[in-house]
């Protein structure tokens, strides 16, 4: 991604300066090329000019013509009235910008691949000759173009040292942000103590505040929930231990026959809050991720514990609470405390929110075990949010237990959903694990 980065960073400096080259060397080049022949077409005009200065009236009579020495490269010419070559050098006759001369104007032509300039020569207020001085096109154009060479160096080492410095400006751009992507993959992978370092790029370095802000602040809320999990485990373990020995201990020696059921069921209890208690610190400590978990209680001895502690409580509000069993194999073993809970979780909802009689099926799915808890209600609102921490339809309650449960299902590779509306219909999937005896075989 950081590659990606430089080189989009790169490409845009090299644009950017690729635009800017051709914005300046294109008028440059023009320029150069109208200066150079301007510059040809003046030195040819001072040659000529100077050398009609020095012609006498008398060279029609038959007089020698001295002309000066023509620029490097250049050829002078006399011609009289004739378009007749007098002196000096140059076309034979005299051609149309020598003609256009005799008018008695200079003349700032091309002819013939050559660049001329032609001057007329008075006597009297009379045109007795004109003065053409010319060179070839090809010597300016070869100039024209030795400088355009050296102009498109200079605009390819000035794009080289804008990649260059492109290049370095990517490097000081990427490094801070690699950096801190460097310190997010360690923070993705529990890592919450590494911290992003500041690469003097403001806006960069603002970033990076902000994101070991974020890690101070979620790392303290994350210490503070350790502790209260470690607080909540140690405060509530001991009580109730102390709690189940009170009760074991007042229950070996009282033989009231109106005493011991009521003592063996607060004993039923206390040790069912001591199991939510356990599997509600577990959870809390799995981060969210499956983990294994032992398959220690044979299926039906879980629903038949989960069947006798609800039964009196639907019963105690005119309902009824069915089981049914289906082909389910005797050796099957689940997750007993995680799938205790969520039973109790369901059942309570059936209670709460359902109507009428609520049935509990148990399916072998061949690989998994699929327990459906089913009442005669019906769910309303949005079934996408059933399992949102604090939704609630009806209102009633906290909206806590079906999210408790789905996590639950979920801590151990099990999956809880809503597979029916109508009527309300819960089903958990849990894997299945049979006793050692019967694997083989199966």
């Amino acid at each position: 991604m950081m590659k990606g980065m430089r080189q989009r960073v790169v490409k845009v400096a090299l644009t950017a300066a690729l635009v800017a080259v051709l914005l300046l060397a294109i008028p440059l080049a023009w320029a150069i090329r109208s200066t150079l022949y301007t510059a040809q077409r003046d030195t040819l005009e001072r040659a000529a000019l100077a050398a009609a200065v020095d012609v006498s009236p008398d060279y029609q009579g038959g007089d020698p013509v001295e002309l000066p020495a023509p620029p490097a490269g250049a050829r002078l010419g006399l011609y009289d009235a004739q378009l007749r070559l007098r002196a000096g050098d140059g076309s034979q006759p005299g051609d149309a910008p020598v003609r256009r001369a005799l008018a008695g104007v200079a003349v700032r032509s091309q002819s013939g691949g050559d660049l001329v300039v032609a001057v007329p020569v008075s006597h009297a207020e009379q045109v007795i000759g004109v003065v053409r001085a010319s060179s070839p096109v090809s010597a300016v154009r070869d100039r024209v173009l030795a400088v355009w060479g050296l102009l498109l160096g200079v605009a390819a080492v000035a794009l080289v040292v804008a990649v260059l410095v492109a290049r370095r400006q990517a490097r000081a751009l990427a490094a801070p942000l690699e950096d801190l992507s460097r310190h997010c993959r360690a923070v993705t992978a529990g890592d919450l103590s590494a911290r992003a370092a500041v690469g003097g790029i403001a806006e960069i370095d603002q970033v990076a505040r902000t994101h070991n802000e974020m890690l101070h602040g979620l790392s303290e809320l994350l210490r503070h929930e350790r502790d209260f999990t470690s607080n909540a485990s140690h405060q509530l373990r001991t009580p109730l231990t102390g709690l189940q020995l009170a009760l074991e201990a007042g229950l070996e020696q009282r033989d009231d026959a109106r005493l011991r059921p009521v003592v063996e069921e607060a004993l039923a209890t206390t040790r069912r809050l001591h199991d939510t208690v356990e599997e509600v610190l577990r959870l809390s400590g799995s981060r969210g991720l499956p983990r294994p978990h032992p398959a220690d209680q044979p299926v039906e001895d879980v629903l038949t514990a989960s069947i006798e502690h609800w039964h009196g409580v639907f019963a105690g509000v005119g309902r009824r609470l069915e089981y049914v069993s289906g082909d389910v194999p005797g050796d099957v073993r689940v997750c007993g405390g995680p799938v205790t809970e969520i039973l109790d979780v369901l059942l309570d909802n059936a209670r709460t929110h359902g109507h009428g009689t609520v049935w509990v099926k148990v399916r072998d799915l061949d690989d998994a075990l699929a327990f459906d808890v089913t009442d005669e209600g019906e769910t309303h609102g949005d079934t996408a949010r059933v399992f949102d921490r604090g939704h609630t339809g009806s209102g009633a309650g906290t909206g806590i237990g079906l999210a408790l449960a789905r996590d639950l299902a979920a801590s151990f590779g099990g999956r809880l959903s809503l597979t029916s509306r109508t009527p309300t219909t819960f089903t958990l999937l849990v894997p299945m694990s049979h006793t050692e005896a019967d694997v083989a075989p199966r």
